[in-house]
């Protein structure tokens, strides 16, 4: 399998959860990268960020009778990450440093938000017979670094980003209720993350255990190749997907066999796949946008042009029964020098590549029917740069609208999406940014914006009644507080690369 990532180039890497790669907070002090992008240096303030929370876990959870593994593993040790990147990036998470060293502060906080309807339109997982190795190698040495005693002393294999795993950390590691079951297609068959038919059987194994629907599935839909359109039929006809997805540069994962990109606004390609899925009674077309930087900009030139949202918005007018949900919100600076780029580009224009431009859609359509999902433009800026993070969400909800954001975290390549829901819950936009580039306050964690974009946008879109769906005493709630009653244990795991030193 072929990524952008030569085999000389993952030689100076590390697999960011080796031992002494990355330190195991519960909010990751540094980006891994999958093979798709030459991973950036730890920052300065991400190195400020990760002295500071290793100092507070010794001392508050020393106080506390706890080792700093454990410490950080629990509600105290989140919050005082969260400090930690309020004391570094200035205040732009609600939390209190009495919320990390009280007993029982955060846990009590926590528990007011336990049942907040989360629904996640963006996960992901591997298929039994990939050869898809680059996350595999990436927490190959987890038992080294210690982070988990279970896998000390033992090879770690693909089963570690298999169908179950997916599950423990986004259904038992997290308080997400409802989850969308995504993947990327390929060229090459072998390398699709997962099948359009192991979507599908994954979704029926989960709802018939839980009794309830936990989970939805994408089609993925691949234009311009042999056959693409029977395979529309196909899932239509015997899968009944909850919604379609593409890739407009074509295969993402093999980008130098990419020969079928497309544009959303081709009336001869796209059209008639539109009319389909809506005699067929769906409407959500997402399709991925973005994350594509300098280096794999002089790659792959030729995909560049498709890689942008300026066929988004024909598309949507062309189609307002369809809903358009842009993967990423389009955002471009994705590793290496990449963030310090977003944060230059915003500091002097305002602005940023493509998801200003994304943003700007509505209004210069006139269309309601495109949103952006958050996925890596929210986990990875609020590593790095969380007042870039802040602009960026004050960007979309300005031109799309609070109630046409919606809620992916790209789990479980990020771990377990917690550590991302308690930096929604608690971000906030600096008055000062509001008020120079008339973005509106996100508000509490139960607010209204950040409710419509956890679940509520989604919930609506897919037609999901989540208050009479059962969800509190089904099969999956069963087994997540039996979890916790035998201590559950978050790993706090990144998969990815990191640079060697």
């Amino acid at each position: 399998m072929g990524g952008f990532l030569t085999d000389d180039d993952l030689a100076q890497l590390r697999a960011a959860d080796e031992e002494n790669a990355m330190f195991p907070s519960p909010i990751p002090t540094q980006v891994a990268s999958s093979d798709e992008f030459w991973p950036m240096p730890q920052t300065d303030k991400q190195k400020q960020v990760e002295a500071r929370i290793k100092q507070m876990a010794d001392e508050i959870g020393g106080a506390q009778g706890l080792g700093r593994r454990r410490f950080l593993q629990t509600a105290a040790g989140m919050a005082a990450a969260f400090v930690a990147m309020n004391e570094v990036h200035g205040p732009l998470y609600a939390v209190s440093r009495a919320e990390a060293q009280t007993p029982g502060a955060a846990d009590a906080r926590l528990a007011t938000l336990r049942d907040q309807f989360i629904m996640d339109v963006h996960t992901h997982f591997l298929r039994p017979d990939t050869r898809i190795m680059t996350f595999v190698n990436a927490r190959r040495a987890v038992g080294q670094a210690g982070w988990n005693p279970d896998l000390v002393g033992r090879d770690q294999t693909i089963q570690d980003l298999m169908e179950a795993n997916w599950f423990k950390e986004v259904f038992l590691d997290s308080d997400t209720k409802v989850a969308l079951i995504s993947g990327a297609p390929s060229e090459e068959p072998i390398d699709w993350f997962l099948t359009n038919d192991m979507k599908f059987d994954a979704r029926k194994r989960v709802n018939d255990a839980a009794g309830r629907r936990r989970v939805l599935s994408h089609a993925i839909f691949t234009p311009g190749q042999p056959g693409w359109m029977d395979e529309v039929e196909r899932c239509i006809e015997q899968l009944r997907p909850d919604s379609w997805k593409g890739y407009t540069i074509g295969d993402n994962t093999n980008k130098h066999l990419a020969i079928h990109p497309w544009r959303m606004d081709d009336e001869r390609l796209m059209y008639p796949f539109y009319e389909r899925i809506l005699r067929a009674g769906t409407n959500i077309v997402c399709v991925h946008k973005g994350l594509f930087p300098q280096q794999v900009t002089q790659q792959f030139p030729h995909l560049l042009p498709y890689a942008g949202v300026d066929d988004v918005g024909k598309a949507a007018k062309d189609w307002p029964q369809i809903n358009f949900v842009i993967y990423h919100s389009a955002y471009r600076w994705t590793g290496g020098g990449g963030a310090g780029m977003g944060v230059e580009q915003f500091n002097r224009t305002g602005r940023v590549d493509w998801t200003t431009e994304l943003s700007e859609i509505p209004a210069k359509y006139g269309v309601t029917n495109v949103y952006g999902d958050l996925g890596q433009i929210f986990a990875q800026t609020t590593v790095i740069e969380p007042g870039l993070c802040a602009a960026l969400m004050g960007t979309l909800i300005r031109g799309l609208g609070a109630d046409h954001v919606v809620w992916g975290t790209d789990a479980i390549w990020t771990g377990s999406p917690q550590w991302q829901i308690e930096a929604l819950r608690r971000l906030e936009i600096p008055e000062a940014m509001q008020r120079q580039h008339g973005f509106a306050p996100l508000g509490p964690a139960d607010g209204p914006v950040k409710t419509a974009i956890f679940g509520g946008t989604s919930a609506r879109m897919y037609n999901y009644d989540w208050r009479r769906a059962g969800l509190e005493d089904d099969g999956v709630a069963r087994v997540k507080r039996d979890y916790a009653a035998t201590g559950g244990d978050r790993s706090n795991k990144v998969y990815g690369y990191v640079l060697a030193g």
